[in-house]
């Protein structure tokens, strides 16, 4: 039987996820974890790695495209986008692209239709001013 203590805690790690991203944006596992510890100094990766399946299959926070090395990301943003992503630093943004980029590409792969969300890569303004 699961006490009540473990059900709180988890539900502790859940919010924090929650908030961790509504003030990121976009955050990996260890991104999370690292942030997470500071509440939580034994907080393991696993206990992460789970809530943060839990939240994305309940819908509470959705599956961003993977940072630059691979890792799956977290979005705090639920609703259907799109995101710009640094091909340099891994920046990850929102953006909201697709009813205007859609009929342009379609018309260049001409009997094909696009679905899903699109993510765009190029190079931010930051990694832009550190190149010049």
């Amino acid at each position: 039987m699961i006490s009540n203590t473990t059900s709180q805690r988890q539900t502790k790690y859940c919010e924090q996820i929650v908030q961790t991203l509504k003030l990121r944006g976009h955050a990996t596992n260890a991104e999370l974890l690292s942030s997470l510890r500071k509440s939580f100094p034994d907080l393991s990766a696993t206990t992460v790695h789970r809530a943060t399946t839990r939240l994305a299959s309940r819908g509470t926070i959705a599956i961003a495209p993977s940072n630059k090395d691979g890792s799956m990301q977290y979005d705090a943003n639920t609703t259907p986008h799109d995101h710009f992503q640094c091909t340099n630093c891994g920046l990850l943004k929102d953006a909201n692209i697709k009813e205007k980029i859609t009929p342009i590409l379609e018309s260049s792969i001409f009997d094909c239709s696009i679905s899903g969300q699109l993510t765009i890569n190029g190079t931010c303004k930051k990694c832009m001013k550190g190149k010049m």
